[in-house]
Protein backbone atom coordinates (compact mmCIF):
# COMPACT_ATOMS: atom_id res chain seq x y z
CA UNK A 1 0.00 0.00 0.00
CA UNK A 2 1.38 3.21 -1.07
CA UNK A 3 0.87 6.36 1.73
CA UNK A 4 0.82 9.65 0.54
CA UNK A 5 2.47 12.36 2.27
CA UNK A 6 -0.07 15.31 3.60
CA UNK A 7 2.45 17.57 2.73
CA UNK A 8 3.84 18.21 -0.52
CA UNK A 9 6.38 20.98 -1.73
CA UNK A 10 6.92 22.36 -5.02
CA UNK A 11 10.43 24.21 -6.29
CA UNK A 12 10.80 27.24 -4.48
CA UNK A 13 10.56 30.43 -6.40
CA UNK A 14 12.72 33.63 -6.40
CA UNK A 15 11.32 37.02 -7.41
CA UNK A 16 12.92 39.98 -5.58
CA UNK A 17 14.63 39.04 -2.16
CA UNK A 18 11.09 37.27 -1.55
CA UNK A 19 10.33 34.03 -2.12
CA UNK A 20 7.26 31.63 -3.25
CA UNK A 21 7.13 28.13 -2.12
CA UNK A 22 4.05 26.56 -4.01
CA UNK A 23 2.26 23.61 -1.03
CA UNK A 24 -0.34 20.98 -1.01
CA UNK A 25 -1.63 20.28 2.29
CA UNK A 26 -4.20 17.49 2.52
CA UNK A 27 -5.19 18.04 -0.66
CA UNK A 28 -5.04 21.82 -0.17
CA UNK A 29 -3.50 24.39 -2.67
CA UNK A 30 -1.45 26.81 -1.25
CA UNK A 31 1.26 29.21 -1.80
CA UNK A 32 3.33 30.08 1.22
CA UNK A 33 5.16 33.80 0.84
CA UNK A 34 8.49 34.41 2.77
CA UNK A 35 8.87 37.95 3.41
CA UNK A 36 12.14 39.17 3.99
CA UNK A 37 10.93 42.45 5.47
CA UNK A 38 8.66 43.11 8.09
CA UNK A 39 7.10 46.36 8.18
CA UNK A 40 6.65 45.48 4.03
CA UNK A 41 4.83 42.01 5.44
CA UNK A 42 2.99 43.76 7.66
CA UNK A 43 1.41 46.44 4.55
CA UNK A 44 0.75 42.90 2.90
CA UNK A 45 -1.58 41.63 5.38
CA UNK A 46 -2.98 45.58 5.71
CA UNK A 47 -3.38 45.88 2.12
CA UNK A 48 -4.47 42.47 1.10
CA UNK A 49 -7.40 42.94 3.55
CA UNK A 50 -7.98 46.46 2.33
CA UNK A 51 -8.20 45.12 -1.08
CA UNK A 52 -10.77 42.02 -0.81
CA UNK A 53 -13.75 44.14 0.26
CA UNK A 54 -13.86 45.23 -3.25
CA UNK A 55 -11.97 43.39 -5.72
CA UNK A 56 -10.87 39.38 -6.01
CA UNK A 57 -8.42 38.12 -4.13
CA UNK A 58 -6.83 34.68 -2.97
CA UNK A 59 -7.84 33.75 0.67
CA UNK A 60 -5.44 34.88 3.23
CA UNK A 61 -5.07 31.49 5.32
CA UNK A 62 -2.45 32.34 8.02
CA UNK A 63 0.19 34.81 8.51
CA UNK A 64 2.95 34.06 10.59
CA UNK A 65 6.00 35.97 12.02
CA UNK A 66 9.37 33.86 11.77
CA UNK A 67 12.97 34.53 12.31
CA UNK A 68 14.02 37.06 9.54
CA UNK A 69 10.38 37.87 8.51
CA UNK A 70 7.08 36.72 7.68
CA UNK A 71 5.20 33.66 6.28
CA UNK A 72 2.27 34.29 4.80
CA UNK A 73 -0.07 31.15 3.33
CA UNK A 74 -2.56 32.09 0.62
CA UNK A 75 -4.94 30.13 -1.31
CA UNK A 76 -3.02 29.45 -4.58
CA UNK A 77 -5.23 29.88 -7.85
CA UNK A 78 -5.15 27.50 -10.91
CA UNK A 79 -2.03 28.11 -13.09
CA UNK A 80 1.38 26.35 -14.49
CA UNK A 81 3.43 26.70 -17.42
CA UNK A 82 2.47 29.62 -19.48
CA UNK A 83 -0.64 29.78 -17.53
CA UNK A 84 -2.97 31.73 -14.89
CA UNK A 85 -1.61 35.55 -15.63
CA UNK A 86 -2.54 38.40 -17.66
CA UNK A 87 0.90 38.04 -18.99
CA UNK A 88 -0.43 34.53 -21.12
CA UNK A 89 -2.84 36.31 -22.71
CA UNK A 90 -0.60 39.01 -23.78
CA UNK A 91 2.19 36.39 -24.87
CA UNK A 92 -0.13 34.82 -27.57
CA UNK A 93 0.49 36.14 -31.49
CA UNK A 94 -3.09 37.88 -31.73
CA UNK A 95 -5.49 39.66 -29.14
CA UNK A 96 -7.91 36.80 -28.28
CA UNK A 97 -11.47 36.86 -27.21
CA UNK A 98 -10.33 35.83 -23.96
CA UNK A 99 -8.25 39.01 -23.64
CA UNK A 100 -10.77 41.52 -25.08
CA UNK A 101 -13.02 39.50 -22.84
CA UNK A 102 -10.27 40.04 -19.44
CA UNK A 103 -9.64 43.50 -20.80
CA UNK A 104 -13.52 44.54 -20.06
CA UNK A 105 -14.11 42.98 -16.90
CA UNK A 106 -10.72 44.30 -15.77
CA UNK A 107 -11.66 47.78 -16.70
CA UNK A 108 -15.01 47.45 -15.59
CA UNK A 109 -14.32 46.69 -12.57
CA UNK A 110 -11.78 49.21 -11.70
CA UNK A 111 -14.10 51.83 -13.11
CA UNK A 112 -17.00 50.54 -10.21
CA UNK A 113 -14.09 50.89 -7.41
CA UNK A 114 -12.61 53.89 -8.25
CA UNK A 115 -15.55 56.08 -8.74
CA UNK A 116 -17.00 54.39 -5.53
CA UNK A 117 -13.42 55.52 -3.44
CA UNK A 118 -12.21 58.06 -5.24
CA UNK A 119 -11.20 61.76 -3.08
CA UNK A 120 -9.08 64.19 -3.37
CA UNK A 121 -6.23 63.09 -0.60
CA UNK A 122 -3.37 64.62 1.26
CA UNK A 123 -0.43 63.00 0.15
CA UNK A 124 0.72 61.62 3.34
CA UNK A 125 -2.21 59.30 3.65
CA UNK A 126 -1.69 57.87 0.00
CA UNK A 127 0.64 54.66 -0.71
CA UNK A 128 4.43 56.16 -1.03
CA UNK A 129 6.24 53.30 -2.09
CA UNK A 130 6.07 53.49 -5.76
CA UNK A 131 6.39 57.10 -6.07
CA UNK A 132 6.55 59.30 -3.23
CA UNK A 133 9.38 57.05 -1.29
CA UNK A 134 11.31 56.35 -4.81
CA UNK A 135 11.39 60.82 -4.80
CA UNK A 136 12.26 61.40 -1.10
CA UNK A 137 15.33 61.87 -0.07
CA UNK A 138 17.04 58.61 0.35
CA UNK A 139 14.84 57.27 -2.05
CA UNK A 140 15.46 55.63 -5.30
CA UNK A 141 16.29 58.74 -7.35
CA UNK A 142 19.05 59.92 -4.59
CA UNK A 143 20.40 56.06 -4.68
CA UNK A 144 20.53 55.47 -8.43
CA UNK A 145 21.59 58.87 -9.28
CA UNK A 146 22.80 61.51 -6.77
CA UNK A 147 26.42 62.12 -7.09
CA UNK A 148 26.67 60.29 -10.39
CA UNK A 149 27.28 60.92 -14.39
CA UNK A 150 27.23 58.53 -17.09
CA UNK A 151 27.26 58.61 -20.77
CA UNK A 152 24.32 58.76 -22.81
CA UNK A 153 25.19 55.42 -24.15
CA UNK A 154 28.51 54.25 -24.00
CA UNK A 155 30.06 53.82 -27.64
CA UNK A 156 27.56 55.45 -29.14
CA UNK A 157 26.15 58.34 -27.73
CA UNK A 158 29.44 59.48 -25.08
CA UNK A 159 28.20 62.44 -23.93
CA UNK A 160 27.53 62.80 -19.90
CA UNK A 161 23.76 62.88 -18.85
CA UNK A 162 24.82 66.01 -16.72
CA UNK A 163 25.41 68.13 -20.03
CA UNK A 164 22.21 66.72 -22.20
CA UNK A 165 20.91 70.48 -21.36
CA UNK A 166 23.61 71.63 -23.74
CA UNK A 167 22.31 70.12 -26.65
CA UNK A 168 19.53 69.89 -29.20
CA UNK A 169 17.94 66.25 -28.62
CA UNK A 170 16.48 65.07 -32.49
CA UNK A 171 13.88 61.74 -31.66
CA UNK A 172 12.70 60.33 -34.78
CA UNK A 173 13.02 63.42 -36.83
CA UNK A 174 11.62 65.47 -33.29
CA UNK A 175 13.24 68.45 -31.62
CA UNK A 176 13.40 67.78 -27.79
CA UNK A 177 15.59 69.19 -25.14
CA UNK A 178 16.15 67.52 -21.55
CA UNK A 179 17.67 69.02 -18.60
CA UNK A 180 18.75 66.03 -16.68
CA UNK A 181 19.49 67.78 -13.52
CA UNK A 182 16.67 69.82 -13.65
CA UNK A 183 14.48 67.06 -14.51
CA UNK A 184 15.14 64.99 -11.56
CA UNK A 185 15.16 68.35 -8.83
CA UNK A 186 11.68 68.54 -10.71
CA UNK A 187 10.33 65.26 -9.45
CA UNK A 188 11.40 65.87 -5.99
CA UNK A 189 9.60 69.22 -5.81
CA UNK A 190 6.63 67.45 -7.02
CA UNK A 191 6.43 64.52 -5.37
CA UNK A 192 7.08 66.56 -1.93
CA UNK A 193 4.19 69.42 -2.23
CA UNK A 194 1.23 68.66 -0.17
CA UNK A 195 -1.07 69.33 -2.99
CA UNK A 196 -3.87 66.87 -2.51
CA UNK A 197 -3.88 64.42 -4.86
CA UNK A 198 -7.05 62.11 -6.45
CA UNK A 199 -6.56 58.92 -4.96
CA UNK A 200 -8.79 55.17 -4.89
CA UNK A 201 -8.23 52.38 -3.75
CA UNK A 202 -6.38 50.00 -5.85
CA UNK A 203 -4.26 46.87 -5.46
CA UNK A 204 -1.09 49.65 -7.14
CA UNK A 205 1.17 47.98 -8.74
CA UNK A 206 -1.69 46.30 -11.73
CA UNK A 207 1.43 44.57 -13.65
CA UNK A 208 0.53 41.86 -15.80
CA UNK A 209 2.19 39.25 -13.26
CA UNK A 210 0.61 40.73 -10.85
CA UNK A 211 -3.43 40.02 -12.46
CA UNK A 212 -4.32 36.31 -12.19
CA UNK A 213 -6.99 34.83 -15.31
CA UNK A 214 -9.52 34.00 -14.22
CA UNK A 215 -8.70 37.93 -13.12
CA UNK A 216 -7.76 38.27 -9.61
CA UNK A 217 -5.29 40.70 -8.11
CA UNK A 218 -1.83 39.44 -6.45
CA UNK A 219 0.66 41.31 -4.77
CA UNK A 220 -0.62 43.50 -1.83
CA UNK A 221 2.41 45.76 -0.38
CA UNK A 222 1.27 48.88 -1.96
CA UNK A 223 -2.22 48.09 -1.68
CA UNK A 224 -4.71 51.59 -0.55
CA UNK A 225 -5.81 54.58 -1.57
CA UNK A 226 -3.11 55.15 -4.93
CA UNK A 227 -3.19 58.13 -6.79
CA UNK A 228 -5.37 57.48 -10.37
CA UNK A 229 -2.86 58.79 -12.41
CA UNK A 230 -0.08 56.53 -10.97
CA UNK A 231 -2.06 53.82 -11.40
CA UNK A 232 -2.93 54.47 -15.08
CA UNK A 233 0.85 55.28 -15.72
CA UNK A 234 2.23 51.83 -13.70
CA UNK A 235 -0.01 49.89 -15.86
CA UNK A 236 0.42 51.78 -19.26
CA UNK A 237 4.26 51.88 -18.76
CA UNK A 238 4.76 48.28 -17.51
CA UNK A 239 2.70 46.87 -20.42
CA UNK A 240 4.39 48.77 -22.94
CA UNK A 241 7.99 48.80 -22.23
CA UNK A 242 8.40 46.67 -18.39
CA UNK A 243 6.56 43.64 -18.97
CA UNK A 244 7.59 42.88 -22.45
CA UNK A 245 11.08 44.17 -22.84
CA UNK A 246 12.83 45.60 -19.59
CA UNK A 247 11.80 42.91 -17.19
CA UNK A 248 12.25 39.62 -19.12
CA UNK A 249 15.65 41.38 -20.42
CA UNK A 250 17.08 42.30 -16.72
CA UNK A 251 15.04 39.57 -14.46
CA UNK A 252 14.50 36.87 -16.75
CA UNK A 253 13.69 34.61 -13.14
CA UNK A 254 10.41 36.56 -12.60
CA UNK A 255 9.46 34.56 -16.00
CA UNK A 256 10.40 31.25 -15.05
CA UNK A 257 7.27 29.49 -15.02
CA UNK A 258 6.02 31.78 -18.47
CA UNK A 259 8.48 30.92 -21.36
CA UNK A 260 6.94 32.01 -23.73
CA UNK A 261 7.18 35.78 -22.73
CA UNK A 262 10.95 35.41 -24.00
CA UNK A 263 10.09 34.40 -27.74
CA UNK A 264 8.19 37.62 -27.46
CA UNK A 265 10.23 39.90 -26.14
CA UNK A 266 11.94 40.63 -30.25
CA UNK A 267 8.39 41.83 -30.70
CA UNK A 268 8.38 44.61 -27.97
CA UNK A 269 11.36 45.93 -27.99
CA UNK A 270 12.30 48.68 -29.54
CA UNK A 271 15.08 48.62 -32.87
CA UNK A 272 17.67 51.46 -32.37
CA UNK A 273 18.27 52.89 -36.24
CA UNK A 274 20.63 56.03 -35.26
CA UNK A 275 22.40 57.22 -32.61
CA UNK A 276 25.28 59.95 -33.12
CA UNK A 277 26.42 63.53 -32.03
CA UNK A 278 26.79 66.41 -34.23
CA UNK A 279 29.40 68.71 -32.46
CA UNK A 280 28.68 71.36 -35.08
CA UNK A 281 25.17 71.99 -33.99
CA UNK A 282 25.39 70.17 -30.53
CA UNK A 283 22.12 67.60 -31.91
CA UNK A 284 22.12 64.02 -30.83
CA UNK A 285 20.31 62.16 -33.18
CA UNK A 286 18.25 59.27 -32.33
CA UNK A 287 15.76 57.17 -34.27
CA UNK A 288 14.32 54.50 -33.01
CA UNK A 289 11.33 52.10 -33.88
CA UNK A 290 9.17 51.56 -31.15
CA UNK A 291 7.49 48.17 -30.82
CA UNK A 292 4.86 46.37 -29.15
CA UNK A 293 3.12 43.26 -30.04
CA UNK A 294 -0.74 43.38 -31.62
CA UNK A 295 -1.93 41.72 -27.83
CA UNK A 296 -0.55 44.42 -26.01
CA UNK A 297 -1.49 47.33 -27.87
CA UNK A 298 -5.01 45.48 -27.68
CA UNK A 299 -4.88 45.53 -24.31
CA UNK A 300 -3.41 49.31 -23.51
CA UNK A 301 -6.07 50.61 -25.81
CA UNK A 302 -9.23 48.81 -23.96
CA UNK A 303 -7.44 50.06 -20.68
CA UNK A 304 -7.30 53.64 -21.91
CA UNK A 305 -10.67 53.65 -23.70
CA UNK A 306 -12.81 51.64 -21.16
CA UNK A 307 -10.84 52.73 -18.08
CA UNK A 308 -8.47 56.00 -18.67
CA UNK A 309 -11.14 57.85 -20.29
CA UNK A 310 -14.02 57.41 -18.48
CA UNK A 311 -12.93 57.81 -14.97
CA UNK A 312 -10.62 61.34 -16.28
CA UNK A 313 -13.87 62.47 -17.93
CA UNK A 314 -15.53 62.47 -14.82
CA UNK A 315 -12.60 63.36 -12.09
CA UNK A 316 -10.95 66.38 -14.43
CA UNK A 317 -13.58 67.01 -17.37
CA UNK A 318 -10.98 69.05 -19.66
CA UNK A 319 -8.10 68.38 -17.75
CA UNK A 320 -4.83 67.75 -20.17
CA UNK A 321 -4.12 64.11 -19.01
CA UNK A 322 -0.93 64.60 -20.31
CA UNK A 323 0.04 66.59 -17.83
CA UNK A 324 -1.74 64.48 -15.42
CA UNK A 325 0.47 61.39 -16.01
CA UNK A 326 3.73 62.98 -16.89
CA UNK A 327 5.30 62.95 -13.38
CA UNK A 328 4.18 59.98 -12.85
CA UNK A 329 5.36 57.98 -16.14
CA UNK A 330 9.16 60.02 -15.19
CA UNK A 331 9.37 58.15 -12.18
CA UNK A 332 8.40 54.85 -13.61
CA UNK A 333 11.39 55.75 -16.47
CA UNK A 334 13.96 56.85 -13.86
CA UNK A 335 12.62 54.90 -11.01
CA UNK A 336 12.21 51.08 -12.04
CA UNK A 337 15.98 50.14 -12.87
CA UNK A 338 19.01 52.53 -12.61
CA UNK A 339 19.80 53.64 -16.14
CA UNK A 340 23.59 54.04 -15.48
CA UNK A 341 23.77 49.97 -15.20
CA UNK A 342 21.58 49.04 -18.20
CA UNK A 343 22.97 48.43 -21.67
CA UNK A 344 23.88 51.60 -23.61
CA UNK A 345 20.87 50.88 -25.98
CA UNK A 346 18.56 50.07 -24.03
CA UNK A 347 19.67 53.47 -22.10
CA UNK A 348 19.79 55.81 -25.13
CA UNK A 349 15.88 54.47 -26.00
CA UNK A 350 14.92 54.65 -22.29
CA UNK A 351 15.95 58.46 -22.15
CA UNK A 352 14.98 59.13 -25.53
CA UNK A 353 11.45 58.23 -24.06
CA UNK A 354 11.94 60.56 -20.92
CA UNK A 355 12.34 63.65 -23.37
CA UNK A 356 9.60 62.58 -25.24
CA UNK A 357 7.24 62.61 -22.36
CA UNK A 358 8.55 65.51 -20.88
CA UNK A 359 7.94 67.86 -23.93
CA UNK A 360 5.12 69.96 -24.13
CA UNK A 361 4.12 67.65 -26.81
CA UNK A 362 3.54 64.73 -24.96
CA UNK A 363 0.27 62.91 -26.84
CA UNK A 364 -0.34 59.65 -24.07
CA UNK A 365 -2.40 58.28 -27.04
CA UNK A 366 0.57 58.19 -29.94
CA UNK A 367 3.34 57.66 -26.88
CA UNK A 368 1.89 55.01 -25.78
CA UNK A 369 0.82 53.11 -29.70
CA UNK A 370 -2.87 53.01 -29.02
CA UNK A 371 -4.63 51.38 -32.26
CA UNK A 372 -6.01 54.96 -32.72
CA UNK A 373 -2.82 55.98 -33.33
CA UNK A 374 -0.51 53.06 -34.81
CA UNK A 375 3.22 53.20 -34.02
CA UNK A 376 5.48 53.64 -37.45
CA UNK A 377 5.62 50.45 -39.03
CA UNK A 378 9.27 49.16 -38.74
Amino acid sequence: MTIRSPLRLRPIQRFTRNLLCPVDILGRPLLVKYNRDPAEACEEIRGHARLARHYRVPVLHAHLRVPGGHLLAYERLPGGTDQGLLLDLLNADDPSGALHTYMDQLAATYREVIQATAWPTDPAHVVRKLYWGRAAPGGRLDTYYAGTDFPVADGLVDVPVSRLNAYTLRVNGRRHHLDWAATLRWLRAHFATAEPVWAALTQGDPTDVNLACPLAWFDYDTAGMNSIPGEFANFLWYVSALGGWLVPTYNPTAFADHPATFANVPANTPILRQADVDCTTSTIHIDYTPRLSAPRRAAMTAYWTQLVRPVADRLWPGADLANLLRPYLAMRILGVYNLAELAPEDRLVLLARLAEAMSPAFDPTVYFCLLESPCPAP
